[in-house]
């Protein structure tokens, strides 16, 4: 091969492609999963309670500002972000559960051990709705407005920074917090 053939400069070229790759995911948000369903309605579904006979659907997160949490028994992070959601809980913020791909025995015994903080308990024992909304893993969190639409994907452990930095600034004025009056937008 000659010294001035073209072909001694593919791979500084593929290294300069490589680098520019690399380089354009250092800034972002490892938390920052984009979602292609931020204003969209909740996917349908038709799913089991964790806790009771009734059966959950789309229309069960529709009528008021509220949160979707995926969570699983075996997922430490939501271990560590569990306080928290008891903590918005019981300052009148109205949380979803979606149970993710769990054991019902062992979900059932963390929720009588640790607190439940959730409205209700959707079971998701297949990952079909998880998938349907693109869920990478636990804990995600979604915003729904009353519309039952999807404002907001979190995910990640939700704690007070993300609260206040990602999810306050979203809600309606008039509400101080979702959960506390129906149909408020």
């Amino acid at each position: 091969m000659k010294a001035n053939s073209p072909w001694v400069f593919l791979p500084l070229v593929g290294f300069v492609l490589l680098a520019v790759l690399l380089a354009s995911g250092l800034g972002r948000d490892p938390q920052e999963l984009p979602s292609a369903l931020v204003g969209k309605p909740v996917p349908s579904f038709s799913l089991p309670s964790l806790l009771t006979e009734e059966t959950y659907t789309e229309d069960s997160l529709k009528g008021r500002w509220q949160l979707l949490n995926v969570w699983a028994t075996w997922c430490p992070t939501c271990h560590v972000e569990h306080p928290y959601l008891l903590e918005l809980a019981a300052r009148g913020v109205a949380i979803s559960g979606l149970n993710y791909k769990d054991e019902l025995p062992a979900a059932r015994e963390y929720l009588a051990n640790l607190g439940n903080p959730f409205t209700h308990v959707i079971v998701d024992a297949d990952g079909q709705l998880g998938l349907d909304l693109g869920v990478y893993g636990a804990p995600e969190t979604f915003l729904i407005n009353p519309a039952g639409e999807i404002v907001l994907r979190h995910a990640g452990d939700l704690n007070a920074r993300v609260w206040e930095e990602k999810f306050v600034p979203l809600l309606p004025t008039q509400a101080p917090a979702p959960g506390q009056g129906e149909g408020e937008e």
